[in-house]
């Protein structure tokens, strides 16, 4: 049972049922005991008084209603009857009590002898009738025992979900807590038995707030400090291209492999800025098509470079956004399409309403991802080994995952489709749709 609520209510409704039901079979059991011994001794009291009531051939007309019969035996004969059928003895005359049948039924007797007149005087009652009653009035003090479990169980839930609120109420500001919210959790009057529970919360906060502090300043400082070396490097080896003869592989792989290390403390700065810490939740209301005009503007000579022809399509799509963020995330996607796509490619972005989101698609002529690979493109440092000649390919293997998160950060979905070039891939991005999106 996955709820702890319904566990205690059930549980204890179960054992408050179970033990009803013995109380009640053995307060019924007793109860038809005492009846018994109480409807004897009725039966007793009655013998006795027809003792001392008799006098001689007395008669008790018949009647179907009555449950009771009786015999007056003296010297073997019968002297009175209650009804004139019953002339044989209606059981052996011994003392004391038994059951009987005649008439249809079953009968519990008394034997009694009357020594003052020398009389045997056989009583009986009906036994189902004796029961009816019995049960009657038993079923009536048990009745209410029965009825009272559902009133206990809706007592139960009361006092189960009161002594749960505390519970629901953690449950509920963790649930509210933001991604970027590391704050303890104060719950007033807190019961002893959640305090541990809280405490234990709080602690594990603090220790992924020091792990992120930690990351973060690693990252930023990691990525600052190194940007004064880089530059430089870069310096000094403008300064050396004139010393060096042209077309110097040492020196071309020197020029690569700080071109490449620039690259990465470039996506560290980015994958640092667009963390939930960072992000700036001010968003503003942006035209997804005149960013795309203005990114392409910006990295047009690259793709001029390797004469790959870049298309922008679409209509003006308003998504509500942060400019810095979401022109990393398109920098990023057309780096990746420019540095994959072969010289002569194609590349396409279009942005377009589709249903209750914006699309935002870039597409290549690549080489292409398998679908088995979708998963893995995300990943950090992630670079496909399938694809001809990656290790010439300039990157570090961040870029993708920055886009993937800053998409997270908007509320959007990333997905990976074949492209509707004759080869390559389609990276699409969903964004939620608001009633002004599309003008």
């Amino acid at each position: 049972m996955s709820s702890i609520r319904l566990f205690l209510i059930a549980s204890i409704l179960a054992i408050l049922t179970l033990f009803n039901f013995v109380a009640a079979l053995q307060g019924y059991q007793a109860s038809l005991r005492e009846a018994e011994q109480l409807f004897d001794n009725q039966l007793y009291q009655t013998a006795k008084l027809i003792a001392n009531l008799h006098t001689e051939q007395i008669q008790t007309p018949p009647s179907p209603q009555n449950n009771l019969a009786y015999q007056v035996w003296h010297n073997n004969q019968l002297i009175a009857t209650s009804a004139p059928s019953l002339r044989q003895p209606i059981i052996e005359l011994l003392p004391g009590f038994d059951h009987a049948n005649f008439n249809g039924y079953r009968w519990r007797t008394l034997v009694f002898y009357d020594d003052n007149h020398n009389n045997w005087i056989i009583v009986a009652e009906r036994s189902d009738l004796r029961y009816m009653l019995a049960e009657s009035v038993i079923t009536q003090a048990v009745l209410p025992i029965l009825l009272g479990i559902p009133l206990a169980g809706l007592l139960i839930w009361l006092i189960v979900s009161r002594g749960l609120k505390p519970l629901r109420d953690l449950s509920e500001q963790l649930k509210n807590k933001q991604a970027n919210d590391l704050t303890p959790i104060a719950i007033p009057d807190l019961k002893s038995e959640l305090k541990q529970v809280n405490h234990s919360i709080n602690a594990l906060m603090r220790r992924l707030g020091s792990a992120l502090d930690r990351e973060k300043r690693f990252t930023a400082d990691a990525a600052h400090e190194l940007r004064t070396p880089i530059s430089a490097l870069k310096v000094q080896l403008h300064n050396l291209r004139e010393e060096v003869p042209q077309g110097n592989e040492a020196f071309a792989q020197l020029e690569a492999g700080v071109e490449r290390m620039q690259h990465l403390v470039e996506q560290l700065l980015s994958l640092y800025r667009s963390t939930p810490e960072e992000f700036s939740h001010q968003m503003t209301r942006l035209n997804l098509y005149e960013l795309a005009q203005e990114v392409i503007a910006n990295q047009h000579h690259d793709f001029e470079k390797c004469n790959q022809l870049l298309e922008l399509e679409g209509d003006n799509c308003f998504v509500e956004g942060d400019p810095f963020a979401l022109t990393t995330l398109l920098q990023n996607l057309l780096s990746n399409a420019n540095k994959y796509t072969p010289p002569g490619g194609q590349i396409r972005v279009t942005t377009e309403a589709v249903g209750g989101h914006i699309c935002l698609k870039v597409e290549d002529s690549g080489p292409g991802i398998s679908p088995t690979d979708y998963s893995k493109v995300f990943e950090r440092f992630q670079r496909l080994s399938h694809i001809k000649d990656v290790a010439a390919v300039q990157g570090c293997g961040l870029g993708l995952t920055i886009v993937k998160h800053i998409a997270d950060l908007h509320n959007a979905r990333t997905s990976i489709a074949p492209s509707s070039f004759d080869t390559g891939t389609a990276f699409i991005i969903l964004f939620p749709r608001t009633p002004d999106s599309h003008d």
